[in-house]
């Protein structure tokens, strides 16, 4: 069963909230993401291969599938790096997993496995809280925007690993 954790993007100005499905399983190595993704998601499987090593867990081998739902809206930026790393860090049990669908995670991940700002935080938080995601993960930077959100509890991990401590804990992540 593919491991899901919940992340968000903005179409214009409104923020929707999607699913990020990794699967992990033996085959010929290769890494697909699939569901709209642009040029900038697409990337995110070399920074997240990187994250994933500078942070101190292993990459893993065989084919790993992340789809983004719903398949029909378009996903843009960086800001799928950290969900996409912690949904294959859940799959491969790196990272324990928790009860169900109850936070939000955005950010972009440097080479070594630090969280980078993204843009747009605030409506990506709005629509987190209205889906009944009060927990958020969003970079230390844009931690004080997020905040703004009246009922949305904020977590500002500083790296991947701190994120993967916090989710492994507190945060709540779906298998």
């Amino acid at each position: 069963m593919p491991a899901t954790i919940l992340s968000a993007t903005t179409i214009g100005i409104t923020g929707h909230v999607v699913r990020v499905e990794a699967d992990v399983h033996p085959g010929l190595p290769n890494f697909t993401i699939v569901g709209l993704p642009d040029a900038a998601v697409q990337e995110a499987r070399e920074r997240v291969r990187s994250a994933l090593r500078a942070s101190g867990f292993a990459f893993p081998h065989g084919r790993i599938t992340v789809n983004l739902a719903p398949a029909d809206v378009k996903k843009e930026g960086p800001g799928f790096d950290l969900p996409i790393a912690l949904a294959i860090l859940v799959q491969t049990s790196q990272v324990p997993v928790g009860a169900r669908d109850t936070c939000v995670v955005v950010g972009e991940l440097g080479l070594d496995g630090q969280v980078r700002p993204i843009r747009g935080v605030l409506p990506l938080v709005l629509a987190a809280v209205q889906h009944g995601c009060a927990d958020v993960l969003v970079p230390p930077v844009n931690s004080h925007e997020a905040t703004l959100v009246e009922g949305a509890r904020v977590f500002a991990p500083v790296s991947l690993a701190a994120a993967a401590a916090h989710c492994g804990g507190s945060t709540r992540l779906t298998a």
